[in-house]
C-alpha cells in the first residue's frame, strides 16, 4: 500500500471515528443495529422508510432530518439496468424560515463499497440527476452508478421556482441560511454527514471511497470540499470551477452594462461572425485546420478587423464601434478600484476571441440586449447577474440591476465585500487535501463561454505557488480542452468525454497518477492528447482524428 493510499485511509478512519463520537456524546445510537448485522452489498431499503436523521450526525447545525421515501426502483444507466434503493430525505433548518435541504441518494444493489456525491449547477435549487455521469464523461464507459457507486446529492438548500429559468432563481438569497447552505457550501457538508449516515443504515459498513464531481457551480463545490473540508473526500473532479462566484458576477454586471448601451449589442449573425473569424485567425496555430484551435494561448485576433466603414453598424458583415467595444470588454480583465474581503482585485474576462462557439449565445451574449426587467433571451450570465442583485446584494426584487455600477458600487460596497466572503472559495492551500491522500482532477474548456478557463489556471497558478511544482503534481493534475465550451453545451468545437473518474480510482486506490490520457470528441468521432496545462496538442503527422497524431506541447 502506498505512502498516499495510507494516509488516506487514515483519514477516513478518523473521519468516521469523529462522526461516531458525535452521536454517541449526543445520546444516540450512530447506527443503530448496523453493528450486529454483516455487512451487505445490497440496501435494505424497506428500513430506511421514514428514518430519523438525527442532527449530531450533521456537524453543521441542523434540526435533523428525516427519511421521507425509500423505494426500489429499476433504472437503464450507461446501457444497464440497475436496481437500486432510491432514498429521498429531508434535512431541517435552524431558521424555521429557511428552507429544507432536499436530498436524494441511490443505493444499489451490488454496491462497489464507494461512494460519488454530484455537485449542482447555477443557483441550484433541484437535486441533480444521481443517474448521470461525470462532468465531460465519456459516452462508452458507465457513469456511477452503473459501476454500483451509491451516489447522492442534495439540491444545496432550496427550491427552484418553476416559473423562473432552470438554475437561474437567486430569490432564495433573501434568507441568510440559506445562501450560506449555496453560497458557502454548508449544505455540501451536512448532505455528505446524513447520506453517509445512510448508507451506513443500509449496508451496515462504511464507504471505502469516497468521492465528489461536478462542473460550474459543481466544480465550485468540487473545490470547496477540498478547501474546507480536507479529510471528507479520497477524490475529487472539478470541471469549469467558478469557484470566485463573486468576483466573476461584478464582471458580468459590468458587461450588462456595456452591452446595454444603445447600439452596443452583436446580434447572433454578429457573433457568429466573430465566432468565425477568430476560427479563420487562429484554427491553424497548432498545425492542423479542423475548426479547433488547439494553441489557445497564441490565439490573437482584433476585432477593429470587422469594423464598419467610418465604426457605423452596416449590417451582419461588420461590427460598429460600439461593437467592437463590447466584445473586447467581454474578452478583457476587468479590475475594480476598491478592496473586497476576500482578496480579488478582478476576473480575467472571457475567451471569446480565442475560439469560443458563438453558436450557443443564451451562455454568452444570448439573443437579446440586458435591459429592466432582464429578457429571459439574455445572456446565461446576464441574468445571473439580475438574480444576484435582487436577492443576494439589495434583497429588493424589483431593484434594476443595471442601476448598480461594479466599478463604483457606492452604498453597496460593504455589502459585496461580506458577500465575497462566502461567494469566493478562494483558499489555494490544498496542503491539508493532499496530506491526506486526497487527489484532484481539474478540467476546464478552453472554449468556455460561462466561466473563464482563465480564471481556473489562475487557481492553479497560486496552489502551485503556495505548495511548489513537484507536490501539487502529487495530488492534482488541470487540463485544458481545446474547442470544449461549457458543459458541452450546444453545439460545441470538441464536445469533451475522458473518463476521469476511471483515472482517479487508480490514482487514489492504486497509486498511480493519470498518465498520458485522451479526451474523445463525442460529436466528431476523433480524439485528441489531453495535455497538462499549460501544454496544448500540436499535430506532428498521420490521421487528423487521432490523438495519437499530436503531441503535447509548451
Amino acid at each position: 500500500m502506498t505512502r498516499a493510499r495510507t494516509a488516506a485511509r487514515g483519514a477516513r478512519t478518523r473521519r468516521l471515528a469523529v462522526l461516531a463520537t458525535m452521536v454517541v456524546l449526543a445520546g444516540v445510537a450512530p447506527f443503530p443495529a448496523a453493528e450486529s448485522a454483516p455487512a451487505a452489498t445490497d440496501p435494505g431499503c424497506a428500513g430506511l422508510a421514514q428514518l430519523e436523521i438525527p442532527s449530531s450526525v450533521m456537524s453543521l447545525p441542523t434540526s435533523g432530518g428525516r427519511v421521507s421515501s425509500a423505494s426500489v426502483t429499476t433504472s437503464v444507466v450507461s446501457g444497464q439496468t440497475i436496481e437500486y434503493c432510491q432514498i429521498d430525505a429531508d434535512l431541517f433548518p435552524v431558521d424555521p424560515a429557511a428552507p429544507d435541504i432536499k436530498m436524494r441518494a441511490d443505493l444499489p444493489y451490488g454496491w462497489n463499497r464507494k461512494a460519488m456525491m454530484f455537485g449542482g449547477g447555477g443557483y441550484n435549487g433541484t437535486i441533480p440527476d444521481l443517474t448521470s455521469n461525470v462532468p465531460f464523461g465519456p459516452a462508452d464507459q458507465p457513469a456511477p452508478l452503473a459501476r454500483r457507486y451509491a451516489t447522492f446529492a442534495s439540491d444545496s438548500g432550496h427550491q427552484q421556482n418553476p416559473a423562473v429559468l432552470p438554475t437561474l432563481d437567486g430569490s432564495f438569497g433573501a434568507n441568510d441560511e440559506a445562501l450560506t447552505n449555496f453560497a458557502a457550501g454548508d449544505a455540501l457538508k451536512k448532505t455528505l454527514d446524513a447520506s453517509l449516515f445512510l448508507i451506513r443504515h443500509a449496508y451496515h459498513t462504511k464507504s471505502a471511497e469516497v468521492y465528489f464531481a461536478g462542473g460550474s457551480t459543481g466544480g465550485r463545490e468540487a473545490l470547496n470540499v477540498a478547501q474546507r473540508w480536507p479529510t471528507a473526500f479520497d477524490g475529487v473532479i472539478s470541471a469549469y470551477p467558478a469557484w470566485n462566484n463573486l468576483s466573476e458576477i461584478l464582471d458580468l454586471g459590468y458587461l450588462a452594462q456595456v452591452l446595454s448601451r444603445p447600439g452596443a449589442f452583436p446580434g447572433v449573425e454578429k457573433q457568429t461572425l466573430l465566432y468565425n473569424s477568430v476560427i479563420t485567425a487562429c484554427d491553424g496555430l497548432d498545425g492542423v485546420t479542423d475548426k479547433v484551435v488547439s494553441n489557445w494561448s497564441n490565439c490573437r485576433f482584433d476585432p477593429r478587423a470587422l469594423r464598419c466603414i467610418g465604426g457605423i453598424d452596416a449590417g451582419p458583415a461588420c461590427l460598429s464601434d460600439a461593437q467592437i467595444t463590447a466584445v473586447t470588454a467581454m474578452s478583457s480583465p476587468f479590475r475594480w478600484p476598491y478592496r473586497i474581503a476576500s482578496g480579488e482585485t478582478g476576473y480575467p474576462g472571457f475567451p471569446f476571441l480565442s475560439g469560443a462557439d458563438m453558436r450557443t449565445p443564451f451562455l454568452g451574449f444570448g439573443t437579446t440586449a440586458p435591459a429592466d426587467p432582464m429578457p429571459v433571451t439574455s445572456g446565461y450570465g446576464l441574468q445571473f447577474w439580475d438574480q444576484w442583485v435582487k436577492y443576494f446584494l439589495t434583497r429588493d426584487s424589483r431593484y434594476n440591476s443595471l442601476g448598480v455600477d461594479p466599478r463604483n458600487p457606492g452604498k453597496w460596497l460593504d455589502r459585496i465585500s461580506d458577500l465575497s466572503t462566502i461567494e469566493d472559495r478562494n483558499n489555494a492551500d490544498l496542503g491539508p487535501f493532499a496530506r491526506a491522500g486526497g487527489k484532484l482532477i481539474l478540467l476546464h474548456g478552453a472554449a468556455d463561454e460561462l466561466v473563464s478557463p482563465s480564471s481556473t489556471s489562475d487557481y492553479y497558478e497560486r496552489v502551485r505557488d503556495v505548495l511548489g511544482a513537484g507536490p501539487t503534481r502529487a495530488f492534482l493534475r488541470y487540463y485544458v480542452v481545446p474547442g470544449a465550451n461549457h458543459a458541452n453545451f450546444g453545439t460545441p468545437a470538441f464536445a469533451a468525454g475522458w473518463d476521469s473518474l476511471s483515472a482517479l480510482e487508480r490514482w487514489v486506490e492504486n497509486g498511480q497518477p493519470p498518465a498520458n490520457p485522451v479526451v474523445a470528441d463525442v460529436s466528431h468521432n476523433r480524439t485528441r492528447p489531453l495535455c497538462e496545462y499549460p501544454a496544448w496538442p500540436r499535430y506532428r503527422a498521420g490521421d487528423p482524428n487521432s490523438a495519437a497524431s499530436f503531441t503535447c506541447t509548451r
